[in-house]
């Protein structure tokens, strides 16, 4: 198994942040790496990004990625995100898989988000060389989890937004957990 991890709204100071682990089996890995890819190709994009596209592109993508086979995991974490310990507590309660093969996590991170993320992994028994930061061109999947995070924090910021609520719908059966501190 596979977990992709992006977050979502952590640089703000209030409302919440959201973090979206993404599961993927190992079988499906290649396949769903290419579902991106071939998504991107078919909307006409490079890469995808939450923040930089406009509602069409979201709208597109999210319902071509939904058709693969993948699950997902979430957590809404009180702002200010990193002078909370919502993020270790969800991290504790997400991640409880022991079969993990590598779990990459979008973007550089500083080294005290690195400590804490290997603590609670080391506190599961879950190698620490497993983890990997990596950048969403190496790994496509990563574009995936970039869209749930972004479409979880947008719909608690703004419930009452119809496009949000159709794009939720999308992926809501892939859900296996929400924690909200």
């Amino acid at each position: 198994m596979y977990i992709f991890l992006d977050e979502s709204g952590v640089d703000k100071q209030k409302g919440k942040s959201s973090i979206a682990l993404v599961y993927i089996t190992v079988e499906n890995l290649d396949v769903l790496q290419n579902a991106v890819l071939e998504a991107e190709k078919k909307i006409g994009i490079k890469n995808f990004h939450w923040s930089h596209s406009a509602w069409s592109v979201r709208k597109l993508f999210i319902e071509e990625i939904c058709k693969q086979d993948f699950k997902i995991k979430i957590a809404l974490i009180k702002n200010p995100f990193f002078a909370s310990s919502g993020y270790e507590y969800a991290l504790q309660h997400l991640v409880v898989e022991r079969n993990v093969i590598s779990m990459i996590i979008d973007g550089k991170k500083s080294k005290s988000y690195e400590r804490k993320f290997k603590k609670v992994l080391r506190d599961k028994g879950i190698s620490v060389q497993k983890l990997k930061t990596a950048n969403d061109e190496a790994y496509p999947a990563l574009r995936i989890a970039d869209a749930i995070a972004g479409v979880v924090r947008y719909r608690y910021e703004n419930p009452e937004d119809e496009r949000v609520q159709y794009l939720y719908s999308k992926f809501v059966k892939k859900i296996l957990i929400i924690l909200e501190e």
